[in-house]
């Protein structure tokens, strides 16, 4: 997509609307990756941080916390000006990551939330490195790394993927329930989806196919090294 065409979208701009952009599930082996963007006025703003919007980590990953997320996401999408998401499935995050190009991803999927967007003055997006390369089109982008910790329309982003990250990934944790039982862990490499993992391969032998392939999951047993990368895991992002 061309970024030109969305910086033409811009030329009439309301300079009381401010859009944050965020990502949720860059990490996870399990799972989507979710964008989303969320614009705010001075009167929705104001109204969100008093609401307790703030940075969804800031929340962990307890159930209470979960839920706190999910019911502030619906505060944010009642309120907000205007709120999307883009989810990129695993498929994508696997053909992005096979060509070291992740971040190439996220540029895309938030150049479809600007151009969606209405017409704001300010962008502001969390992730200096990952989005700063967009400014050369869009000067009224911000790229600033911990975005979501300094500005409310990114921390409202943030917890609209996170919330559906969540949710997504509570939906393919009910799936394995009845066979495996609990789906611990969040999606990430760690023991607990490890040991989901090599008990799907033992059982099936292959990983489920919400499992990106790109990621390393080294000392599963069983596992074809076809079916999964000898790479290191993506850079994560700055926090």
């Amino acid at each position: 997509m061309s970024i030109s065409i969305i910086q033409s979208v811009f030329a009439h701009m309301n300079e009381d609307l401010v859009l944050g952009i965020d990502e949720a599930g860059r990490g996870p082996g399990i799972g989507p990756m979710v964008l989303a963007a969320v614009a705010l006025d001075d009167a929705s703003r104001t109204f969100l941080e008093r609401a307790g919007v703030r940075d969804s980590k800031d929340f962990g990953s307890s159930v209470a916390g979960k839920k706190s997320r999910a019911r502030l996401a619906s505060l944010i999408r009642e309120h907000a000006c205007w709120t999307a998401v883009e989810v990129c499935e695993v498929a994508d995050v696997d053909a992005y990551v096979a060509r070291s190009a992740l971040n190439q991803l996220e540029r895309e999927r938030a150049c479809l939330l600007i151009r969606r967007a209405p017409k704001c003055a300010r962008i502001i997006a969390d992730g200096h490195t990952l989005f700063s390369p967009m400014t050369v089109e869009l000067p009224h982008l911000e790229a600033v790394d911990r975005a979501e910790s300094v500005h409310t329309a990114v921390a409202a982003a943030s917890i609209c993927a996170k919330a559906l990250r969540d949710e997504l990934f509570e939906a393919i944790a009910q799936r394995y329930q009845p066979e495996f039982g609990a789906l611990r862990g969040g999606g990430y490499v760690n023991t607990a989806t490890l040991a989901f993992v090599g008990e799907y391969v033992r059982r099936h032998g292959q990983l489920p196919p919400e499992a990106r392939k790109s990621w390393p999951w080294h000392g599963v047993p069983g596992l074809d090294q076809d079916n999964s990368t000898t790479t290191a895991l993506p850079v994560p992002r700055v926090r």
